[in-house]
């Protein structure tokens, strides 16, 4: 199987992460929760919520997602045991904190640290899914938000032995 590259680095692919009925799962919850979206713009927005799952479970700091990645994370939370398993492989349970949207308390190079975390981690990153939240140009039902201050997004690393 060839696999992508960016800047002359092999990429890892996303889909590995998780079982393909699991992925198919997950992608039909963003597809009920968001009536009118097509099925690969949903698994899009799932695969960039898992890369974000994966970036945040080897990060030593605190990341951020877009609300349109926010939406696939929101429906692989609702599928407990796949969350679960991917967090297994990952070695990390990455919690999910939501807030009230707050333009205030918005850090706006988190989402620019967390896409180079991603590329980091060995993904592609799907750009055009990394908005900022006054960009609607991809409605999605997520409306919370997260900060990178240290708070929301939590990572216990699993227990050794």
């Amino acid at each position: 199987m060839h696999h992508p590259t960016q800047r002359g680095r092999h990429m890892r692919d996303v889909t590995a992460l998780l079982e393909r009925p699991q992925r198919a799962e997950v992608i039909g919850t963003v597809l009920r929760n968001n009536p009118g979206m097509d099925e690969a713009t949903a698994g899009r927005i799932v695969d960039e919520a898992v890369k974000f799952v994966a970036a945040v479970a080897g990060a030593s700091r605190p990341l951020a997602q877009s609300r349109v990645v926010d939406e696939g994370r929101h429906a692989l939370i609702l599928h407990t045991r796949t969350c679960r398993q991917l967090c297994e492989r990952l070695g990390a349970f990455v919690h999910h904190v939501p807030e009230t949207p707050d333009p205030q308390r918005r850090d706006p190079e988190a989402l620019t640290r967390t896409r180079q975390r991603i590329a980091e981690a060995g993904f592609p990153v799907d750009d055009a899914l990394w908005l900022v939240p006054t960009d609607q140009s991809i409605p999605v039902a997520a409306s919370c938000q997260h900060s990178d201050d240290s708070g929301p997004i939590v990572t216990i690393p699993k227990p050794k032995g």
